[in-house]
C-alpha cells in the first residue's frame, strides 16, 4: 500500500496490482505467508513492461505459485520416483492437476478457452518435475525452484491439437510458450484488463484492438497497454468503474495528503473493507467488478472508515477546498452542497469520501 500511496507511476502500479490478482496466491495457505510478499516482488513487479510469456513463466514457476496450487507436491505416476513411491506406499502422492487447471482457466485461454480436462491431465503431466528443494519454503528468493527430471512423466504430450517431445524442463516451457501466444489468450488478457481499467462490461470494440495488438507483437505488454491508454472509451466521463476497497482506501489516504501508512494499519484496515492483503479466498483473485464491492454492508464498512478517517484528518483538510481539487470535473451540484451544508468539519469531510463520485474513478 506504500508504494501505491507514494508512486510517481500510479499506472504501474495499478497494473502490479492488476497482475498480482491474476496470478493470484494467497496467505489461506500457511506456506505462502513467507513468500507472497516475494511473488509480487520478483515474479510480478519486473515482468509487467515485458512479454506477457515471460510474465507467466515466472509467475508460474515462482514458490509461491508452486506450493500455492500444490505442483510442489506432483509426482508423474510413470516416473522414476513416482513408481518407487507406488511399490508399498499406499496412498502416496501422485500428479496433482490445480496449477494445471488454473493456466489454463484462469491464467491463459480463460474459461471459454476452448480446452477439455485431457488438455489440463496433459499440462499437469507436462509440469511434474518443477519442484522445490526440501528447505525451500523457509526461502524467499526463486533460485529455490528446480525441474527434478526423477519426478517428470515421460512421454510426449499432447495438449490443444499439438505435439510436445519428451524434452524434460522444456516441454512445461514450450506449451506455456505457445499458451502465451495463442489467440484466447489475446481475448481473455484484453478483456481482463479493459474490464479492469474501463467497466465491468468493457466496449467489444475496445477489447478486440487489445487482442489483436496482443497477437501482433506477440504478447508485447507495453504496447498493449499503448492501446489502452490511447483509447476514447478509456476517457469516456463518467466513470463506471466501482473501486474496490484497495482502491478506496489509496485514493482516500492520498486525497487526504497521505503519504505513509503502518504496515500493520494497512492490513487492519483492509481486513475492515473486506479485502485483506495477499487473500483473494481463491486463485481467481479478487473479483473486479461493481457487484462485488457495492452491497450494502460493504457501503456501510466505507461509511465507517471514512467516519473515523474524517475524525482524524478534519483539522488539517477542509473538504470544501479538497474536493474541487480531488474530484475536478466530476464533483456534482448535490455533493458540492451536502459539503457546504454539513454540519461539521468532520462531516463534510466524511462526505466527500463517500460522495458517489469519489466511490468511482
Amino acid at each position: 500500500m506504500t508504494n501505491a500511496l507514494q508512486s510517481s507511476a500510479p499506472f504501474f502500479d495499478r497494473l502490479v496490482h492488476f497482475w498480482a490478482n491474476h496470478f493470484a496466491v494467497s496467505v489461506d495457505k500457511i506456506l505462502i505467508v513467507g513468500l507472497a510478499g516475494a511473488f509480487e516482488a520478483d515474479a510480478i513487479r519486473p515482468h509487467i513492461m515485458g512479454r506477457f510469456e515471460d510474465l507467466l513463466t515466472a509467475a508460474i514457476t515462482h514458490p509461491a505459485m508452486l506450493l500455492y496450487l500444490d505442483q510442489a507436491q506432483s509426482i508423474g505416476p510413470n516416473s522414476r520416483m513416482g513408481q518407487r513411491r507406488t511399490q508399498g506406499q499406499p496412498g502416496a502422492r501422485g500428479l496433482n492437476e490445480n496449477l494445471a487447471r488454473e493456466i489454463l482457466e484462469l491464467h491463459t485461454l480463460g474459461v471459454q478457452g476452448g480446452y477439455t480436462q485431457h488438455d489440463v491431465t496433459e499440462l499437469a503431466r507436462a509440469l511434474t518435475g518443477w519442484t522445490l528443494p526440501s528447505d525451500a519454503p523457509d526461502r524467499t528468493d526463486s533460485s529455490t525452484v528446480r525441474f527434478v527430471p526423477a519426478l517428470h512423466e515421460p512421454g510426449p504430450r499432447q495438449l490443444l491439437d499439438r505435439r510436445y517431445p519428451d524434452s524434460g524442463a522444456d516441454q512445461a516451457r514450450a506449451i506455456l510458450h505457445d499458451l502465451a501466444l495463442a489467440p484466447a489468450t489475446a481475448r481473455h488478457i484484453a478483456h481482463k484488463l479493459a474490464r479492469h481499467f474501463v467497466a465491468d462490461e468493457p466496449p467489444p470494440a475496445l477489447v478486440g484492438r487489445l487482442a489483436a495488438e496482443f497477437e501482433r507483437t506477440g504478447g508485447d505488454l507495453p504496447a498493449v497497454y499503448r492501446v489502452l491508454i490511447e483509447a476514447p472509451e478509456s476517457w469516456r466521463a463518467p466513470s463506471s468503474k466501482f473501486k474496490t476497497p484497495f482502491d478506496w482506501i489509496v485514493s482516500s489516504l492520498r486525497a487526504l495528503g497521505t503519504t505513509e501508512i503502518p504496515a500493520q494499519r494497512a492490513v487492519n484496515l483492509m481486513n475492515q473493507l473486506g479485502q485483506p492483503i495477499w487473500r483473494p479466498g481463491s486463485p481467481a483473485g479478487f473479483d473486479d467488478q461493481s457487484a462485488a464491492w457495492a452491497g450494502p454492508d460493504s457501503l456501510m464498512r466505507r461509511v465507517e472508515m471514512a467516519q473515523r478517517l474524517a475524525m482524524q484528518f478534519a483539522r488539517q483538510v477542509d473538504a470544501r477546498e479538497r474536493a474541487p481539487m480531488v474530484l475536478r470535473e466530476t464533483l456534482g451540484r448535490d455533493t458540492a452542497q451536502a459539503i457546504a451544508r454539513a454540519e461539521s468539519a468532520s462531516t463534510a469531510l466524511a462526505l466527500m469520501l463517500v460522495s458517489p463520485e469519489f466511490l468511482r474513478r
